[in-house]
C-alpha cells in the first residue's frame, strides 16, 4: 500500500466542548497529519436545535493545545466573512501554532446559517462568483501580513463542481478536498488535472485529500489511494472515543 496522510474532522456539535478539546489533543498525541473542523452555526445532522460550536474559535484553541498536526477548517464559508479579514486571521492562527495553519475555504451551501445569521444566501453559481472574486483579495493580503506566516499557510478549496470549484482550485490552491466514494473522487481528480493542464499549473502542486467515513475505513483504503487521494480524512462525529480509534487504524496503515 502506497503511504499516504491521516487527518481527521471533528464535528463541532452535539457534545460538551471539553469533548472536543480532548478529541484534537488526542488526535495530535496519536500523530495524525491534519485535524479539522467545520464552520457552520448549526448542526448538520441530529437535533437541528443541538449545542453546536463556533469553528475558528475552535482553531484558536487548537493552535495552542496541539503541537504537532496541522489544522483548519474543511471548509470556511467565503460568505461570513471579508475576505481580507479571512486571510488576517488566519495569519494569526499560524503564529499561535508556530506554522501549521491551513486556510481552507469554499463557496458555501447551508441555507439556515445564512438565513439566520443575516447573510444574503442568493444561488449556487452568485456564490462561487463570490468565491472566485475572494480568492486573489484573500492571496494578496497573506502577502501583506506583518508579521508573515511562519508555515506555508496553504490554501485548501473544497468542492468537486467541474465547471467552476475546479477551475478555481487549479488556479489557487495548495490543497482540495472532495468526498466519498473512490468512484467521484476518481472522476473529480481528472477534471481537478485537465483544469492545471488547461492553466498551464502543475498537478503536483495541489495535495489531493479526500473526505471518508468509518465503514471505509473497515473495507481499507487502497480504492481511494487508486483513485488519486493522498490524505485521508475521517469524519467524526461525537462521542469521539471509536473515530480516534479508526484514526490508529489509519494510522497503521499509513506506515
Amino acid at each position: 500500500m502506497a503511504r499516504f496522510k491521516v487527518g481527521i474532522q471533528l464535528h463541532p456539535q452535539h457534545c460538551p466542548v471539553d469533548d472536543l478539546r480532548a478529541a484534537w489533543e488526542r488526535a495530535d498525541e496519536l500523530g495524525v497529519d491534519s485535524i479539522f473542523t467545520w464552520d457552520h452555526m448549526y448542526p448538520l445532522y441530529g437535533d437541528p436545535d443541538g449545542p453546536h460550536y463556533e469553528g475558528w474559535s475552535l482553531l484558536a484553541a487548537m493552535a495552542v493545545t496541539t503541537k504537532n498536526a496541522r489544522f483548519g477548517a474543511l471548509v470556511s464559508c467565503n460568505s461570513y466573512r471579508n475576505p481580507e479579514f479571512l486571510a488576517y486571521m488566519a495569519g494569526t492562527l499560524d503564529q499561535l501554532s508556530g506554522g501549521r495553519a491551513i486556510l481552507g475555504i469554499g463557496s458555501g451551501w447551508f441555507e439556515r446559517d445564512y438565513e439566520e445569521y443575516g447573510y444574503e444566501f442568493g444561488d449556487a453559481p452568485w456564490r462561487l462568483k463570490q468565491l472566485g472574486e475572494a480568492l486573489p483579495r484573500i492571496e494578496a493580503r497573506l502577502k501583506k501580513l506583518k508579521p508573515a506566516p511562519i508555515g506555508p499557510l496553504p490554501i485548501l478549496i473544497g468542492g468537486s463542481g467541474e465547471k467552476v470549484t475546479l477551475k478555481l482550485v487549479a488556479k489557487h490552491a495548495q490543497m482540495w478536498n472532495s468526498f466519498r466514494p473512490p468512484s467521484h473522487f476518481a472522476e473529480k481528480n481528472k477534471v481537478l488535472d485537465q483544469w492545471c493542464e488547461k492553466l498551464g499549473r502543475d498537478p503536483k502542486e495541489i495535495e489531493r485529500t479526500c473526505a471518508i467515513n468509518a465503514a471505509d475505513v473497515e473495507r481499507g483504503v487502497d480504492a481511494y489511494l487508486e483513485a488519486g487521494a493522498e490524505h485521508l480524512i475521517l469524519m467524526a462525529g461525537a462521542p469521539f472515543d471509536e473515530p480516534l480509534e479508526q484514526v490508529e487504524r489509519l494510522l497503521e496503515m499509513s506506515r
